[in-house]
């Protein structure tokens, strides 16, 4: 073996076809940089100015913000609450952070119409904007990262007087680290907080921030629980299973709260039947809580189960593609309808996350086999359970039976998944449902004092080149009585912040003759039809 292969290999290891896939896929991104850099955002995405936050936000962004905050809970665990045995995780999550943070920022270059200006925040303030505030964040929250994985840097490296002065300061790093992000989790929420109206509202809540936050803690979890099977069955080191088995208990908790609170949620704002109807959002919403939410919070809160390392992977896994569907829905199913557009990713926007993530895990390994990250003395590799814990007889066999069955419906999950982006992605026009309705936007106190409501001015609709006249929409001759009654086409017809704009689909001669649109009204008993000879009536 020549000088060159030896240390290629002493780096990364023997070739194997996941590092050729892995090779593949970032040769390709390459190519994706290139065209994204020198061609445009139009030319390697499917974005548009309708949908300008696609995939590149909503998974690269909001779901690797959320999987590194693991960071600062085990790290004020340790350090702030002073529960050191917890110590031996503190490392990998720490890293696990840091190097999700760095790949935020490199999607967020990729996501930028002018990545060139990203340091504008530093000097161009803007107190007022959440992007300003999640931005500052951010950039503190990574610098801070940067110092708790230093002493493992000074450590390889024997630097003595460095590694000291981070040690003396390392207990207010890390409150300043939990303080940023904290701060920052719940402020991606209050993103789509301001974005009343547009987000379906099985999404839309004012306790975004709070829901934002808890499933960070949650994927934090889940993440560290993941890292640590991944790590052993790649190099062998293997972190404490009572630890993890804590953390699988502190899960549960955690999912509980969350899942009560946006029950409750709904409920309170009417929302909680939209659930059961057939929808591309309410597929997504299944697969987002049937799998993500509730099914792990069963599985983890099973002793079994958390005894059980396959068992405790599998929901770890659940929870962690929970997590990364809720971001996905907030940022791309639920902003779907209101766009009056619909967006799935693009060849390329789907390399470069590939990518990126592909970069994490090689990096981590690499810092896995070069730093002190994992304590030196670990559990053997042997992963059989005491023996006081091993099951008998028939429950034995199904201990066995787990890892083929888990597999099973991991694999399950997956194929709802993609059924569901296919749904929504596949959906344009005539399957999308609204997510104004009178009902969101008019307050009931409102509605009951209708006489006091100012009408909007005549529309006066586009016309066809067939069509015999010009059609104008007059609020005051619709009126029934004294009470505007707005719901009656604002609630399944036409939108309510968008004169003459149905709520699916375009507004057609072809539908108005099959009954819908004005026909729903005109149609012989409500109102004069659209087929008694009268084609002045309306058209002038």
């Amino acid at each position: 073996m020549t000088t060159g292969a030896a240390k290629m290999e002493r780096w990364f290891g023997k070739f194997t076809f996941w590092k050729a896939l892995l090779g593949v896929t970032i040769a390709i991104a390459l190519y994706a940089a290139y065209v994204r850099f020198f061609h445009g955002l139009g030319a390697s995405t499917n974005l548009s100015d309708q949908f300008p936050w696609g995939l590149w936000i909503g998974f690269d962004m909001l779901v690797g913000v959320a999987l590194a905050a693991g960071g600062f809970v085990i790290a004020a665990t340790v350090h702030v609450f002073r529960i050191e045995k917890y110590e031996e995780i503190a490392r990998p999550t720490i890293l696990t952070a840091f190097l999700g943070y760095l790949l935020v920022i490199v999607a967020l270059l990729f996501d930028l119409g002018r990545p060139w200006n990203i340091w504008h925040p530093i000097i161009m303030w803007n107190p007022h904007s959440v992007m300003f505030e999640v931005g500052w964040c951010v950039m503190l929250y990574t610098t801070v990262l940067a110092l708790e994985f230093s002493p493992l840097v000074f450590e390889r490296f024997g630097w003595k007087m460095p590694l000291r002065l981070v040690q003396r300061i390392y207990t207010p790093l890390v409150i300043a680290g939990v303080l940023l992000s904290t701060m920052h989790q719940s402020s991606l929420g209050t993103l789509y907080v301001i974005a009343a109206g547009k987000l379906h509202p099985l999404w839309y809540s004012p306790w975004l921030p709070v829901y934002f936050f808890l499933t960070a803690i949650a994927g934090g979890l889940a993440m560290t629980i993941f890292e640590s099977y991944m790590s052993f069955r790649a190099f062998g080191k293997r972190l404490e299973a009572d630890l993890l088995q804590n953390l699988g208990r502190c899960a549960v908790v955690v999912l509980a709260v969350y899942a009560m609170w946006k029950a409750q949620d709904l409920l309170s704002r009417d929302q909680f039947a939209t659930i059961f109807q057939v929808t591309p959002e309410s597929v997504m919403f299944w697969g987002e809580i049937g799998l993500g939410v509730l099914l792990p919070m069963v599985l983890f809160a099973t002793p079994r189960v958390r005894r059980n390392e396959n068992g405790l992977f599998f929901a770890a896994t659940l929870t962690i593609l929970g997590l990364i569907v809720n971001r996905l829905n907030v940022a791309i199913t639920g902003m779907s309808a209101s766009s009056g557009t619909s967006y799935f990713p693009s060849f390329l926007e789907i390399v470069v996350t590939a990518s990126i993530v592909g970069a994490g895990f090689t990096v981590f390994a690499l810092a896995v086999k070069f730093f002190p990250v994992f304590p030196e003395a670990h559990a053997p590799a042997a992963a059989a359970l005491p023996a006081a814990q091993k099951p008998e007889g028939a429950a034995a066999a199904l201990a066995r039976s787990r890892p083929a069955f888990g597999k099973a419906v991991l694999a399950g999950l997956w194929v709802l998944l993609i059924v569901g982006f296919v749904v929504v992605a596949a959906t344009r026009g005539e399957g999308r449902i609204d997510t104004t309705t009178a009902e969101d936007l008019l307050d009931p106190k409102v509605a009951a004092r209708a006489a006091d409501l100012r009408l909007p001015e005549d529309y006066t609709f586009p016309q066809a080149e067939s069509s015999p006249g010009p059609v104008t929409f007059s609020h005051e001759t619709h009126v029934d009585g004294s009470q505007p009654r707005c719901a009656t086409c604002h609630n399944g017809t036409f939108r309510l912040q968008e004169a003459g704009t149905p709520l699916r689909g375009g507004l057609t001669e072809e539908r108005i003759h099959r009954g819908d649109l004005c026909a729903s009204c005109h149609n012989g008993k409500d109102a004069f039809g659209i087929d008694d000879d009268n084609c002045s009536t309306c058209h002038r």
